[in-house]
């Protein structure tokens, strides 16, 4: 593949003609906590510093052809986890995509329970579209979901049934779209469903909208952090940007007058990180970690590649900063108190493919970069 970026967008595409596939929009499972499905970090990790926390993030992990960069991926996030001097990486934030390419129980072990048997913190998910899929094929019914819930919304922690492996027992998220909340930060988690640019339901917006409200009131004493699984902003060959996200997020901010720090999403194989500067002043950091696993890589656009374009008014003020989309990786982000309230800082690592049949190997920083707390939105 090419290194020469002068060829390649620095901008958020869109991928024209496009086939509408709203029909593939699923139905959501019931929660099985209670409104507004917020869960305290320290339910989980009782001992969760208060004034730095460190943690992992990473999607589509999942893998059906070849499950080696999953392993690699988890095995280069466990060492980090064993070999850091001072406070390691206590979790795993994942943003969807653990199982392809339905979601099925039979696949749980081989693409997340055996490959993250060795990952010693806590593992959190949203899901993305494929571990909302049904296989029209299988041979046991199920209802979109049914695995996921089991393994990350249980009413308790208990062992997964399914699974050989029994010391990673389940998740006790409250529902599929939660909030997590930690001393540092307010971390909203957003199900986006099946369909190729997503699709959100209206009472999972309005819950969005209460969210937001409710954490803007802490900011800027605690980040505000939204994730979810398709992305908003992308400029690669095969999703490219969902101007459906990217219009239900703007409504949302404009509604509430509240707007997140970071947005992190998946769903697209590779790492992107772009910067939207609003008219205020105020700027959102937007990152596509979406290269935990998955074999096929997706590399951003060239510039003379007729099926996409850069020129779209939700667009404007957003820059593509920086990005990795011929390695495997995922993020270490570390979100500390500082004089001035917390502050996220963030590395993406990646995996060079010739490590391939490594049992371990160490991941290479691709970047180093900060986000600052910002404020409300002036009209309100």
């Amino acid at each position: 593949m090419s290194t020469d970026r002068s060829s390649r967008y620095k901008t958020p595409v869109y991928k024209k003609d496009q086939p509408d596939d709203s029909y593939k929009f699923k139905p959501l499972p019931g929660p099985v906590g209670v409104y507004p499905f917020h869960l305290d970090i320290k339910s989980i990790i009782p001992d969760i510093h208060s004034e730095k926390i460190i943690f992992h993030m990473v999607g589509d992990t999942g893998s059906l052809r070849n499950p080696e960069f999953t392993r690699l991926v988890a095995n280069a996030m466990a060492l980090q986890c064993a070999e850091s001097e001072n406070q390691p990486p206590q979790f795993l934030y994942h943003l969807g995509d653990v199982v392809y390419n339905h979601g099925e129980v039979t696949e749980y072990d081989r693409q997340f329970f055996i490959p993250y048997q060795q990952y010693p913190g806590p593992i959190f998910a949203i899901p993305g579209n494929h571990d909302s899929d049904v296989n029209p094929a299988a041979v046991q019914p199920y209802k979109s979901l049914e695995p996921f819930v089991k393994v990350f919304c249980s009413p308790v922690q208990q062992p997964v049934d399914f699974s050989l492996i029994k010391d990673r027992p389940s998740m006790t998220q409250p529902n599929i779209y939660w909030t997590m909340e930690t001393p540092l930060a307010t971390i909203i988690g957003l199900y986006t469903n099946v369909p190729k640019y997503g699709i959100v339901t209206k009472e999972q917006r309005t819950w969005f909208a209460e969210e937001l409200v409710t954490a803007g009131k802490q900011q800027p004493d605690k980040m505000l952090i939204v994730c979810m699984h398709h992305s908003p902003y992308s400029a690669d060959i095969n999703h490219s940007s969902s101007i459906a996200m990217i219009e239900f997020l703007e409504e949302t901010f404009f509604q509430t007058g509240v707007r997140p720090d970071a947005v992190f999403s998946g769903h697209v194989h590779s790492y992107q990180r772009f910067l939207k500067t609003y008219p205020d002043g105020f700027t959102t950091t937007y990152i596509v970690a979406g290269a935990g696993g998955y074999d096929e890589l997706h590399p951003v656009a060239t510039l003379d590649n007729p099926q996409f374009s850069g020129d779209h008014p939700l667009f404007k003020n957003v820059v593509l900063v920086n990005y990795c989309d011929n390695k495997h990786g995922f993020l270490k982000l570390v979100i500390e108190r500082k004089e001035h309230g917390p502050q996220l800082t963030g590395e993406y690592f990646s995996i060079a493919h010739e490590y391939t049949t490594a049992k371990a190997v160490d991941a290479q920083v691709v970047e180093r970069f900060s986000v600052t707390p910002g404020k409300k939105l002036t009209h309100k």
